[in-house]
């Protein structure tokens, strides 16, 4: 399979803005890439002082394009209801016709304590219950049947989501390499992000892993690799990389840097 590229943006500070990432989002699909993807926090450390939601910069980037693949990547499911986010990305795909990828995941207290000072869930393991619950949901939500959930942190009591996605939303599980439980999760559906890979080998095991999870299951899945413009990415695309995420710092991004990778053209 050949390898995509993709633009993978914290939306910070200069690129706060839904107008800017849209303009680089049209760009990027005449240059040829294949996706757009931004992070999906509402705090981060200093020196960040403006960041931008995702769901509307979205919004903006669907209507801005017309091929272009895009999502959060990664959103952490426990900070979000799974009713209205069903809602959300049902209607987003609609307006991209088709092109929404739901990356998701635990999300982190690390980087900008955006847990613990609004009150959500800060336990891991209890995210990771609410991650699993808003997954079922979710799933249930886009067949367009009812869903009825009864679950130790949510409940939806007959509820039909209509209208539904234009066709079922791939979704991506973010996890750490060698962590069983995130590979576990991420193997039930339809693509894996390994986060902080230090180096090819660890991907290398993480393709083992799931494919093996797997179980023969012959319906395409895609593994997304998160590395900076120039890095060699052969060994990851000899592993069973798919996606290719151009990473950018966070902590000294400009929108003339994004242009600078963007204008070389995909991998």
């Amino acid at each position: 399979m050949t390898l995509r590229s993709a633009l993978w943006l914290p939306i910070f500070d200069e690129l706060a803005d839904p107008v800017i990432i849209a303009r680089l989002a049209a760009e990027a699909e005449e240059a040829g890439w294949h996706g757009l993807f931004v992070w999906d926090h509402i705090r981060w450390r200093e020196p960040v002082r403006a960041i931008a939601d995702p769901w509307i910069t979205l919004a903006a980037v669907a209507s801005a394009t017309e091929s272009l693949a895009f999502g959060p990547m990664v959103t952490p499911l426990a900070r979000r209801r799974p009713v209205k986010l069903a809602r959300e990305t049902a209607t987003l795909d609609r307006l991209g016709g088709g092109r929404l990828i739901l990356g998701a995941g635990l999300g982190s207290d690390r980087f900008g304590e955006e847990f613990s000072r609004t009150g959500d869930e800060s336990d891991d393991r209890k995210r990771a219950e609410m991650l699993d619950e808003s997954l079922e949901i979710l799933t249930a939500a886009w067949s367009g049947e009812p869903v009825r959930h009864h679950g130790a942190h949510y409940t939806v009591d007959d509820i039909t989501f209509l209208p539904r996605p234009a066709r079922p939303i791939p979704v991506w599980l973010a996890g750490f390499p060698g962590k069983t439980k995130p590979m576990r999760r991420a193997a039930r559906y339809d693509g894996f992000f390994p986060v902080n890979l230090p180096h090819a080998d660890e991907f290398v095991e993480a393709v083992e892993t799931i494919t093996a999870l797997r179980e023969g299951d012959e319906t395409p899945y895609d593994f997304a690799i998160g590395v900076p413009a120039g890095t060699d990415l052969a060994p990851y695309e000899r592993a069973g990389a798919t996606w290719w995420m151009a990473e950018f710092p966070w902590d000294d991004l400009s929108v003339d840097t994004v242009r600078g990778v963007l204008r070389e053209g995909p991998s």
